[in-house]
């Protein structure tokens, strides 16, 4: 194992938990590199607003000395949830999980912003894919890269998402589709495009649902909000319904019908979307996700424990970085460090996964045979 007392510490993915783990590394002197195989920071939209608890998002941001900066930006008002009726969309008590009473919203682009600008140039090597990594004899690991290039270091962390290259040296599990499909649409410049509906969401988030059907409005700090039409269905149900996902046309009829009854008003976020629809199906993987302890390798985020998106993956993720990076500066080892981070992460995430699937149960209840 190198033992000089700078490791090398690759980190795959530059997502809010490679980031936070980068930033506090840094913070304490520590060498650490980041590899992104997308181009650049703007290379694709990066989604809704995020809710940061205060037990764990920012405890994260606290400790990568950026809370004051993300207090500057986050929207406190923007945390407030309205409940509707489906059929009458009169407002209804909140009984939806609430984390704490101090989650205050922010763009999920704006965060990450935070966290790369406060890291040291060069820190992050974009368009660099990792394809794979190779655990080694004496504790450290191979990282292979799409160009046939390959970098040896003596921690490989995976916070490559969903999809993570770095699991498979740790892990034969693979995400599984868990029967719901979230359809995800837009509204630009609402109040003065959409004030109906911008009066509809308020501030925050929109939740109105009957069965096994929902629908999620949540407006960002761009006035835009983000639809998502929730329901129970197979995985190929644009073949089995026989509608394609490109024809706007034909998606929104079939959704339409879908919630055929529920009042004009939430049928008009269906209705009137700027843009077509984007289906974005939920994958988790099993719960509990555990391994064997492998030297040179570890996971954090949703490469680590991929759960459904009820408000709890980014803030476990920053949470999973800074205890990692914790681990890094306190242990004697990288490997004294990574077993004290497993140890601790792994029956957080496996008490949580439990925790966000009956949140998606309690949202939205599968239709009984």
């Amino acid at each position: 194992m190198h033992t000089t007392d700078a490791p090398r510490i690759a980190i795959v993915g530059a997502g809010l938990g490679g980031l936070a783990c980068a930033r506090i590394l840094q913070l304490h002197g520590r060498q650490v590199t980041v590899f992104e195989r997308e181009a650049s920071t703007g290379a694709r939209d990066q989604g809704g607003s995020l809710d940061i608890h205060g037990g764990t998002g920012q405890t994260a941001l606290r400790a990568a000395g950026l809370l004051d900066q993300f207090r500057a930006l986050a929207r406190p008002e923007s945390q407030e949830w309205r409940v509707l009726d489906p059929t009458t969309a009169d407002a209804l008590p909140v009984t939806v999980p609430v984390h704490d009473d101090d989650s205050p919203e922010i763009d999920r682009g704006q965060l990450r912003g935070l966290l790369l600008d406060s890291l040291t140039e060069g820190t992050v090597r974009w368009n660099r894919a990792v394809t794979g990594v190779q655990p080694l004899e004496d504790g450290t690991a191979r990282l292979l890269f799409d160009d046939g290039g390959t970098e040896e270091v003596d921690l490989v962390v995976g916070a490559d998402g969903a999809w993570s290259r770095v699991r498979p040296a740790l892990s034969d599990a693979t995400p599984r589709y868990d029967g719901v499909t979230f359809i995800e649409a837009g509204f630009d410049d609402c109040a003065q495009r959409h004030p109906h509906l911008a009066g509809l969401v308020g501030e925050g988030t929109m939740l109105a649902s009957a069965g096994s059907r929902a629908l999620l409005a949540q407006r960002d700090s761009t006035d835009h909000i983000r639809v998502y039409i929730a329901f129970h269905a197979p995985r190929n149900w644009p073949e089995s319904s026989g509608v394609a996902l490109d024809d706007t046309a034909a998606v929104r009829a079939h959704l339409l019908k879908m919630f055929d009854g529920w009042h004009e008003s939430l049928l008009d976020l269906v209705r009137h979307n700027d843009g077509g629809f984007v289906d974005r199906p939920v994958f988790v993987l099993p719960a509990p996700h555990t391994w064997e302890h492998v030297p040179g390798v570890t996971l954090l985020g949703d490469a680590a424990h991929l759960m459904p998106p009820v408000g709890l993956g980014a803030n476990l993720a920053m949470l999973d970085g800074a205890d990692l990076a914790r681990a890094l500066i306190t242990e004697p080892t990288v490997d004294d460090a990574v077993r004290a981070y497993e140890g601790l992460m792994l029956p957080r995430s496996a008490e949580a996964a439990q925790e966000c699937a009956a949140a998606l149960d309690h949202l939205l209840p599968a239709e009984e045979a």
